[in-house]
């Protein structure tokens, strides 16, 4: 919660944009459609997607409009929502150390979802292998060059 609303908090301050909550609402909102994982998880918690079931947006965007701490907003929002702050980040995977054969097909399907990226017709492991070796150089260039097994 709190790192995710950092940032959206510092990209508003970088663009100079108003701070009103209605103002702020919307740009939650087109901010919350580029989310994926645990980062779209918050931002339906908080009622900033299309198919969110609650509407607590308002609980963000009216502190937010008085610059009021980021800390501050997400512990208001635990008092409405404990869901919020049991949201934790993965552990990053290495990809310029890790071998690829000792993940899991989960691990590696997740590497792929976090580009953005699918594997039609993948059945086996190294077919996720093969396609994550593909798209290396597109998504994690260092690590890329930094690998010495291709």
């Amino acid at each position: 919660c709190i790192s995710y609303l950092g940032r959206f908090y510092q990209d508003l301050k970088d663009r100079d944009v108003t701070f009103s909550p209605a103002t702020i609402e919307n740009e939650l909102i087109k901010f919350c459609r580029d989310a994926r994982g645990k980062e779209n998880r918050l931002c339906y918690y908080i009622g900033a997607t299309d198919d969110a079931a609650t509407k607590i947006i308002n609980e963000v965007s009216k502190p937010l409009a008085h610059h009021i701490p980021v800390e501050k907003i997400c512990e208001k929002l635990k008092k409405k929502d404990s869901q919020i702050c049991e949201l934790k980040y993965d552990k990053q995977i290495d990809l310029s150390t890790v071998d690829l054969k000792k993940l899991r097909v989960k691990e590696l399907k997740k590497i792929l979802d976090d580009w953005g990226e699918t594997c039609k017709g993948c059945a086996e492991k190294s077919d996720y292998i093969r396609k994550i070796n593909e798209l290396m150089p597109k998504y994690a260039p260092k690590a890329a060059s930094a690998r010495t097994d291709l």
